[in-house]
């Protein structure tokens, strides 16, 4: 059992660290909104330790999209901003177990996913490529 664990920690590495950039962003994505919802439903059933839990996830995937952001295009001061609210409202809905607040921001998480997913698809496969060339080279 323990070696099975093992090799899945070992696959999800591996996984992550060779998937495109593009497709990486969609994940985290992905399990931001994935947080914030179980967040929203911890605080329904009052088990206020498994919302923390899942607050502090979602805060900390919006911290990696903040701090990996290239400030070198106009938009990502945008984003910038956009985090810093995710972030706040995030540290807010813990602080309160205010599922309303968690509400606010998850049809925004979700928009902004579908926009970066439409992005990675217009991009196509030789970007995916050229992004993960890049990420190589980068990575060593």
């Amino acid at each position: 059992m323990q070696e099975n664990l093992m090799m899945y920690e070992k696959y999800k590495k591996t996984s992550a660290a060779t998937m495109s950039p593009g497709r990486l962003l969609i994940m985290l994505y992905d399990r931001a909104i994935k947080a914030v919802e179980d967040a929203i439903d911890n605080i329904d059933d009052q088990q206020a330790a498994e919302a923390h839990k899942h607050i502090i996830k979602a805060q900390d995937i919006v911290l990696e999209l903040r701090n990996t952001l290239n400030m070198d295009y106009s938009i990502s001061a945008q984003l910038q901003e956009l985090y810093d609210y995710f972030y706040f409202q995030l540290v807010q809905a813990n602080i309160h177990k205010d599922k309303l607040l968690l509400k606010e921001i998850l049809p925004l998480l979700a928009e902004l996913r579908e926009t970066w997913q439409e992005a990675v698809r217009l991009a196509g496969p030789t970007s995916a490529r050229r992004e993960q060339n890049l990420y190589v080279n980068i990575m060593g």
